[in-house]
């Protein structure tokens, strides 16, 4: 008990800790971080956020503001997509690369615009485990004569609302109207009289919007919300909804040993339209050549989960490796996520997984395993 509370101790807290704690929430560690994993339970929350609206403190996640002249021809050598295509009020998911064209981190790229002075404005949101070494990479590769970088990871909350119903549930607390933004879409708004950035981004498949305020607006928001009626949700819901819409966890499904073309993230590299960039040689590589093994969706039949880490085979041989597995709430069976070679990797392929000593049949699907039919 003593190691626990220790544990514990060490772990960083966002400012809605507390009202985790005031909500009976269930608390796990999580990227050095104490963060609720669930509230009323995994399940329930799962349902909220497919159906109506449920809510995520992912005030852990990493913040960044860059301003300067000519910030997005910056930033375009550091990432795989053609970012000059933004227009203000736009979002680029997106990859941070190495040299080995591995991902560094997945990031969403926010084109806050240019001022009349031609100084830009971006922010990036990055993950959690993340953020030391996406702002250092960030730090080391940018021209910091040119760009003013600040870091608002510990200044700012971060609120996901997210499901079908999530206008209905922000809006009265917004002056700005919400529903001309579209996905990917953002905005400087005022919400409960004091400023906020607004953006239709999320990680959930669903409509749905992120919102970073100041610590007492975001705790002042979180209990309204809650109010309200939308539901608090913690990080196993949060797992099981990005899963069903195939949406890759950093350092599961991908990390600095993965390339976006081998893990299905292809349509983010944009070779055709933009200039040099780092790791732009190796995909140039492996588009001309083909990659060797590829992130595909597995169905299983029953209630056998295929965890992360369990063996994939075919014909009694070990081929590949599971990344992310659930039984999905939503569709009523185990799916899963793992690389297996190019050959094998073909939708309606049949393979095994082995579970506990024992091999257990699973097919290649086609992604997102669920796909709403309510997102804008």
């Amino acid at each position: 008990m003593a190691n626990q509370e220790n544990i514990a101790a060490s772990l960083a807290r966002t400012p809605l800790y507390q009202l985790g704690v005031e909500l009976k929430a269930r608390l796990t560690s999580f990227g050095g971080w104490e963060m609720p994993v669930q509230y009323g339970g995994i399940t329930s929350e799962h349902a909220a956020v497919r159906t109506a609206a449920g809510m995520f403190d992912i005030s852990h996640m990493g913040k960044f503001t860059l301003e300067g002249k000519k910030v997005i021809d910056q930033l375009q050598a550091l990432v795989p997509s053609d970012l000059s295509r933004l227009q203000a009020g736009q979002a680029q998911y997106t990859v941070l690369l190495n040299s080995q064209g591995g991902i560094i981190d997945d990031i969403i790229v926010y084109y806050q615009g240019e001022e009349s002075s031609g100084i830009e404005k971006v922010a990036i949101v990055v993950n959690a485990a993340t953020t030391v070494k996406d702002k250092t990479w960030l730090l080391q590769n940018l021209n910091l004569d040119e760009v003013k970088f600040q870091d608002l990871s510990p200044d700012k909350v971060l609120i996901a609302l997210q499901g079908p119903q999530a206008v209905k549930y922000l809006q009265p607390f917004v002056e700005e109207n919400l529903q001309p933004v579209k996905a990917f879409g953002h905005l400087q708004a005022t919400i409960l009289g004091k400023p906020a950035f607004i953006a239709r981004t999320g990680y959930t498949g669903e409509d749905g919007f992120e919102i970073m305020v100041d610590p007492e607006v975001g705790i002042e928001l979180w209990r309204s919300l809650c109010d309200a009626g939308v539901v608090p949700c913690g990080l196993g819901a949060r797992d099981t909804l990005r899963l069903e819409a195939a949406m890759a966890l950093y350092s599961q499904d991908i990390d600095d040993t993965t390339t976006p073309l081998e893990a299905g993230l292809g349509w983010l590299v944009h070779l055709d339209t933009k200039g040099d960039f780092i790791g732009r040689s190796v995909l140039e590589q492996q588009k001309a050549n083909g990659v060797q093994r590829r992130l595909v969706g597995l169905k299983m039949p029953g209630r056998n989960i295929a965890r992360h880490g369990y063996q994939v085979l075919s014909a009694g041989q070990v081929v590949g490796e599971v990344t992310s597995g659930t039984i999905s709430p939503t569709l009523g069976y185990p799916i899963a996520l793992a690389y297996v070679p190019t050959k094998l990797a073909s939708v309606g392929q049949q393979l095994e997984v082995e579970i506990r000593g024992k091999a257990y049949p699973a097919v290649v699907v086609k992604r997102p395993f669920y796909q709403s039919k309510t997102k804008k």
